[in-house]
C-alpha cells in the first residue's frame, strides 16, 4: 500500500511517499479502507522530533491519528462493524491507503455526514469533550475559561461544557474577538492583552488547549484550589499558586466519538475545515497546518 512516511525527524521534507506492507487485521480489530486522514498538531511535533521522549518511534514510521473510510475486514470477536461500514476512528499510521486499529476506536459515521468531513474529529472532539468530562469535570454555574477556544478542541471543550450547565468564557487573541463572539458563550476575552484579562471574574477552573503565555496570563484569575485541566502539559506556576493541575493524552472511545458524530451532524457542534490536500501533497498540507489558523487541514485518498 501507498503511505506518507516520516524517514527522519525534521522539516517536512523529511516526508515522502511509498510503499509500505499492508497492515493485517488481528483478533478484535477492524480493517478500514482510508478515504481521508487529518493533520493535527501532534503529528508536525512528532515529525520534528519534540515528541521523542514521550512517544519514540521507529523509523520509518507512518503518521496520522484521524481516519475516516470504510470497513473493509473484521477480525474474530468483532461484532459491532463489518465490511461496508462507513466508519471514523482515532488511530496510529493513519496517513495511509489502508489501517488496522482495535474496535473500541472506532465510530460509525452518521450517513448525512460526507466521510471525508469525518476524518476532522476524532483526535480534536474527543480531547476537547475529556478533558472537560474526565479531567476539569466543572460543576453546573460555575464558571471556566477556555483558552484556544476557536479552535477545534477548544470548541469540542464549549460544546461539553455547555452541556454540564458552566458559565464559559472563550480565551482567545486579540485579532479573533469578533469571531469568538460567535460562540455563544458567556463572555470572551483576548488573552494576549493584560487590560482584557484584568476585567475576567475570579474563575472556579480553566481548559487549556494551547499552552505557553496564554494559560499564565490567567493563573491569577484562577480561585485558589482551583482546576487548570491541560492538553498540552503543566502550565508553569500552576502549583505554585495553590492550583490542582490535571493533565492527559486522549484516549480511544468509539462509543463517546459516535455521540459526537452525531452531535456533528446535526450541527450542534461545529468543527471547521480550511482545507483538503490529495495524500500525495502532505508535506503541503503539514506545512500549512503548522502555520496555525482556524479550521482543519484533511489529506484525502
Amino acid at each position: 500500500m501507498k503511505a506518507v512516511v516520516l524517514k527522519d525527524y525534521g522539516d517536512v521534507d523529511k516526508l515522502a511517499v511509498q510503499d509500505m506492507p499492508e497492515p493485517k487485521v488481528g483478533p478484535g480489530e477492524v480493517k478500514v479502507r482510508v478515504i481521508a486522514a487529518s493533520i493535527n498538531p501532534v503529528d508536525w511535533k512528532i515529525r520534528r522530533g519534540d515528541m521523542k521522549a514521550m512517544m519514540p518511534l521507529k523509523l520509518p514510521a507512518i503518521l496520522g491519528r484521524d481516519v475516516s473510510g470504510e470497513v473493509i475486514e473484521v477480525g474474530t470477536g468483532v461484532e459491532a462493524f463489518e465490511p461496508g461500514d462507513r466508519v471514523m476512528g482515532l488511530v496510529n499510521a493513519g496517513y495511509a491507503e489502508t489501517v488496522v486499529a482495535p474496535t473500541e476506536a472506532w465510530a460509525k459515521v452518521p450517513e448525512s455526514m460526507d466521510l471525508r468531513d469525518a476524518a476532522a474529529l476524532p483526535l480534536v472532539t474527543l480531547t476537547g469533550v475529556q478533558l472537560i468530562e474526565e479531567q476539569v469535570q466543572p460543576s453546573k454555574g460555575e464558571t471556566l475559561l477556555i483558552t484556544g477556544a476557536l479552535g477545534a478542541v477548544g470548541r469540542a471543550a464549549i460544546f461539553a461544557a455547555r452541556a454540564r450547565g458552566v458559565k464559559i468564557w472563550a480565551g482567545v487573541r486579540r485579532k479573533q474577538l469578533v469571531e469568538a463572539k460567535t460562540l455563544g458563550v458567556d463572555g470572551v476575552v483576548a488573552l494576549d492583552d493584560p487590560k482584557d484579562v484584568a476585567k475576567l471574574p475570579t474563575l472556579d477552573a480553566v481548559a487549556d488547549t494551547v499552552g505557553g503565555e496564554a494559560v499564565a496570563a490567567v493563573l491569577g484569575k484562577v480561585k485558589h484550589g482551583g482546576i487548570v485541566g491541560s492538553v498540552v502539559g503543566e502550565p508553569k506556576g500552576a502549583k505554585e499558586k495553590g492550583l490542582t493541575v490535571r493533565t492527559f493524552l486522549s484516549h480511544v472511545d468509539g462509543r463517546r466519538l459516535e455521540q459526537l458524530g452525531v452531535s456533528v451532524a446535526k450541527g450542534e457542534l461545529v468543527i471547521p475545515i480550511s482545507r483538503s490536500f490529495p495524500m500525495s501533497d502532505a508535506k503541503e498540507a503539514q506545512k500549512l497546518a503548522e502555520e496555525g489558523g482556524v479550521g482543519k487541514v484533511l489529506l484525502i485518498n
